[in-house]
């Protein structure tokens, strides 16, 4: 399922957040999802195969992934670690300077940013690694480097024309098979610590249970229990990790009916048992 992920990214006077994802991370599977935020990934070792939008990228070690804003995606990484930047592009925007319109079309969906920068791509994939380097350095100019950083990234996409204009339906975000898939995550969000079967997401967009089944597969490349599944595990080990429930309270508070099979499900999801997570 996808979903609407609605956190606070960075602070206030700098809403750009960095993550460094491993195996351990309980995010590593990446679940369906989208957001309003702008986001980058870079593939520090291993592979990822990501889907944005139903469309699949397989990134390797080096590659960049610029995910536009209301993009659902998700990704399966092997044996992988990632970095990621997640940031508000409203910051970027400047009204009184007319170049700035590149940048407000691209926040309003009106333009779509080319979405795959794969290793040593031209100037373009530079500036993005500059964006990483820079929000990395840690220093007391760092901000300084990362607007500076982004600005040089977006200066070279509009040299280079290396986005699209999005005319009527075939915006990333008002095509209908999107808007089914965030209808049909939402309510998997919203109710994953309950009982779903296949006939009640079928009524969340007047379709049948098979075409339902058949149509999350192919825009996830999952099931839709397969999905649920991945989603309970992934807030189970965000509980494990943030709080002090019993793993007993952890799995009936994250969809599941039964222990054994909540042990079981999660360690070959996560390679560990819970409790083994938990001390990790």
């Amino acid at each position: 399922m996808a979903y609407n992920e609605i956190e606070q990214r960075g602070t206030d006077d700098f809403p750009f957040a960095f993550f460094c994802i491993d195996k351990d991370h309980s995010r590593y599977n990446m679940v369906p999802h989208w957001h309003t935020e702008f986001e980058l990934i870079r593939i520090v070792e291993g592979e990822f195969h990501i889907t944005l939008n139903s469309k699949l990228y397989i990134a390797k070690k080096g590659d960049i992934i610029f995910i536009n804003s209301e993009t659902v995606h998700n990704g399966y990484p092997i044996e992988c670690l990632y970095e990621c930047i997640v940031f508000h592009a409203d910051y970027l925007y400047c009204p009184q300077f007319d170049c700035f319109s590149f940048v407000k079309n691209t926040i309003d969906c009106e333009y779509t940013i080319n979405e795959f920068f794969p290793v040593g791509s031209g100037k373009s994939y530079d500036a993005l690694n500059g964006i990483f380097e820079a929000i990395k350095s840690n220093s007391q100019t760092c901000k300084f480097h990362v607007i500076s950083a982004f600005y040089n990234f977006f200066a070279t996409v509009y040299d280079e024309k290396l986005y699209a204009i999005n005319i009527g339906n075939n915006t990333v975000t008002s095509g209908k098979s999107i808007i089914m898939l965030k209808t049909i995550l939402s309510f998997l969000r919203e109710n994953y610590d309950k009982p779903i079967s296949l006939e009640a997401l079928s009524r969340t967009i007047k379709k049948s249970p098979k075409y339902v089944g058949a149509f999350f597969k192919h825009m996830t490349g999952k099931t839709p229990i397969e999905y649920l599944t991945e989603y309970r595990i992934q807030k189970a080990a965000r509980k494990l990790r943030l709080t002090d429930m019993s793993v007993t309270d952890i799995a009936f508070s994250s969809g599941f009916s039964d222990l054994s099979y909540f042990i079981k499900t999660f360690k070959k999801i996560k390679g560990v048992s819970p409790g083994k997570y938990r001390a990790k």
